[in-house]
């Protein structure tokens, strides 16, 4: 669950660099003119100085204490070994509301998540459409054909979630290995026999183990180093992971419910929606669990 990325979460107040600062396009300091020019001419008209370049807005840091409150109530939900419900909610409704601004900020946060999501969304699509052979053809992958499910699942990694250099292109790496470690658990072995309803679970999977990991690495540093018992540890991280798939697999039907027939110009804006509406409802279940 999320742990290779971890890094001890953001501080909230994060240091803005200017987009303008160390560019490429600084224009290039202007050559003194040769002697005897116009411009050496004490009755030549002075020209103008050049005007400023403009630069762009620098925006104001973060709260630099948006994180503290949910990232004490996550702490507290791991050390409880996971009898803490109302810390846990507590932890998942702030960390949407206060640390990232709404659902629709929280779904922006997800970066890389949204760009191969869309990806691995698209892909089986095009599976359901045309057959695993010329999906894959597409991709000048065909070699893969034929083969288990987790091995052109493996074949497509850098495809699906490419330049692994960040923590954030590292987050979505992460949450499609760990999706294909549980196609088998899952039984899903064959691409071509995929069904509709397997697909939404793959997709399921992966924004879950994706919102978890972005989660894991924002405020949950504590989740899998509190609890002494790896037992313990486990049925925490169970936990977590069981609250997040609820908030998605609803999400993830309702966007159904209004795409019944997805295309491919359609996947990111499909993606996005799922991602906005698993964050909206997860506030809501987190609110829940706060309150009881």
């Amino acid at each position: 669950m999320g742990t290779s990325t971890a890094y001890g979460g953001p501080g909230g107040g994060t240091p803005l660099v200017p987009s303008w600062l160390g560019s490429d396009d600084e224009p290039a300091p202007q050559a003194a003119p040769p002697a005897g020019t116009p411009a050496d001419d004490p009755a030549s008209p002075a020209s103008p100085p050049p005007a400023p370049p403009v630069r762009p807005a620098i925006p104001m840091p973060a709260d630099s204490s948006r994180f503290t409150a949910p990232r004490s109530n996550f702490t507290r939900f791991a050390h409880s070994g996971g009898g803490d419900r109302a810390s846990l909610g507590r932890a998942v409704s702030g960390y949407v509301s206060k640390s990232s601004g709404g659902a629709r900020q929280a779904a922006q946060r997800m970066g890389a998540s949204r760009g191969s999501g869309a990806r691995l969304l698209g892909f089986l699509a095009d599976v359901q459409a045309r057959g695993a052979t010329e999906a894959l053809r597409s991709l000048d992958l065909q070699g893969l054909a034929g083969r288990p499910i987790d091995e052109i699942f493996m074949g497509l990694a850098d495809y699906i979630c490419p330049n692994a250099g960040t923590v954030d292109e590292g987050i979505a790496r992460e949450a499609f290995i760990e999706t294909i470690v549980d196609l088998s658990t899952l039984g899903v072995t064959d691409l071509d026999a995929l069904s509709p309803d397997q697909m939404q679970t793959v997709f399921e999977l992966y924004a879950t183990h994706a919102i978890e990991a972005r989660l894991c690495n924002d405020i949950g540093t504590k989740l899998v180093t509190a609890p002494a018992d790896p037992q313990v540890a486990l049925s925490v991280q169970s936990q977590l992971r069981d609250f997040i798939r609820n908030g998605v697999s609803d999400a993830l039907t309702a966007a159904r419910a209004e795409t019944p027939n997805l295309t491919q110009d359609r996947v990111h804006a499909f993606v996005d929606t799922v991602y906005e509406g698993a964050f909206g409802i997860l506030k809501a279940l987190g609110d829940a669990e706060a309150d009881q």
